[in-house]
């Protein structure tokens, strides 16, 4: 075994600490919002700062929850969610597996073209325009279809079909099957884990959207989590809440609660996604990236 010399246990110390800090720096402020929704009104007002409640409440959520203005909302956004991750997932997969096949005519322009994309774009105007020719002002569609192929995945699953092995393919042809069957059969079986990653990257960017939501749709009620949080940032309590229903005798909570308490409603939800996704995603983070 070979032996370690003090400037190499000085350097594992001092990498550690950075780290460490790092990770604190990074971890506080989920604390602190986490545990400031579940504060007492009067002491995060006093204290400012908590990180260890000494007297917890529930006064935040029942307040946001006594409406169904966030439920509804939350409920949209899954919806949003789930279907545009599978919309993302199928024509990604879809335009990636041909232009990932050398026998493909035309496969040069159209990935000339999905490149321009990554580099230029037509700005949000005319994207307004568009949507607004196609019908979709007001509708779910707006927040779904614009988005459907994100380029870089494109390229980047193009390059993971690109590795497998093409005897599998040719197998499959010999037993019969259609270009769409190989896909369906033998490409994407053993594409799990890259489509697991794609999966988590679609799912949080749809989770996390609010700007298309904002340009593109006037209905409060189609409204997705992050447009109700952005209201509440920039309106105090923005609505989402009804002391009334709650009784003469409750107070309704300060705005830095509320704030919390939606925070963390919008927050947990996609977190509790990923340790589904984690073995497949350590896996395929780096897939089609080194070959080109």
């Amino acid at each position: 075994m070979m032996k370690r010399n003090p400037a190499s246990y000085l350097f594992d110390v001092v990498n550690g600490l950075i780290l460490l800090v790092f990770a604190i720096v990074t971890v506080t402020p989920f604390v602190y919002v986490f545990m400031g929704s579940f504060t007492a009104s009067e002491e995060l007002l006093a204290r400012g700062f908590v990180l260890i409640p000494h007297k917890f409440s529930l006064d935040g959520y029942r307040y946001i929850f006594s409406t169904n203005t966030i439920l509804n909302s939350v409920g949209v956004t899954i919806f949003i969610t789930v279907a545009g991750t599978l919309i993302n997932l199928f024509f990604t997969a879809l335009t990636a597996y041909p232009i990932s096949r050398k026998d493909f005519l035309g496969r040069k322009p159209i990935m000339l073209m999905v490149i321009f994309t990554m580099l230029f774009s037509g700005g949000m105007i005319p994207s307004f325009i568009v949507v607004k020719w196609l019908g979709l002002l007001n509708s779910y569609g707006s927040l779904l279809i614009p988005g459907a192929i994100s380029a870089f995945n494109l390229i980047v699953l193009k390059n993971f079909f690109q590795q497998l092995p093409e005897g599998l393919e040719e197998a499959a042809k010999i037993d019969g099957c259609s270009d769409l069957q190989v896909l369906v059969r033998v490409v994407l079986p053993l594409s799990l884990p890259a489509m697991a990653t794609f999966a988590l990257f679609y799912a949080v960017g749809h989770w996390n959207t609010f700007f298309n939501a904002i340009l593109y749709i006037n209905d409060t009620n189609k409204w997705p989590i992050q447009v109700w949080l952005r209201q509440i940032v920039i309106m105090a309590q923005g609505g989402v809440g009804d002391a009334r229903e709650l009784g003469s005798d409750f107070v309704a909570p300060p705005a830095e609660v509320v704030k919390m308490a939606v925070i963390v409603v919008s927050t947990v939800p996609i977190l509790l996604v990923y340790p589904f996704l984690q073995k497949h995603f350590a896996k395929g983070v780096l897939l089609g990236s080194v070959k080109g």
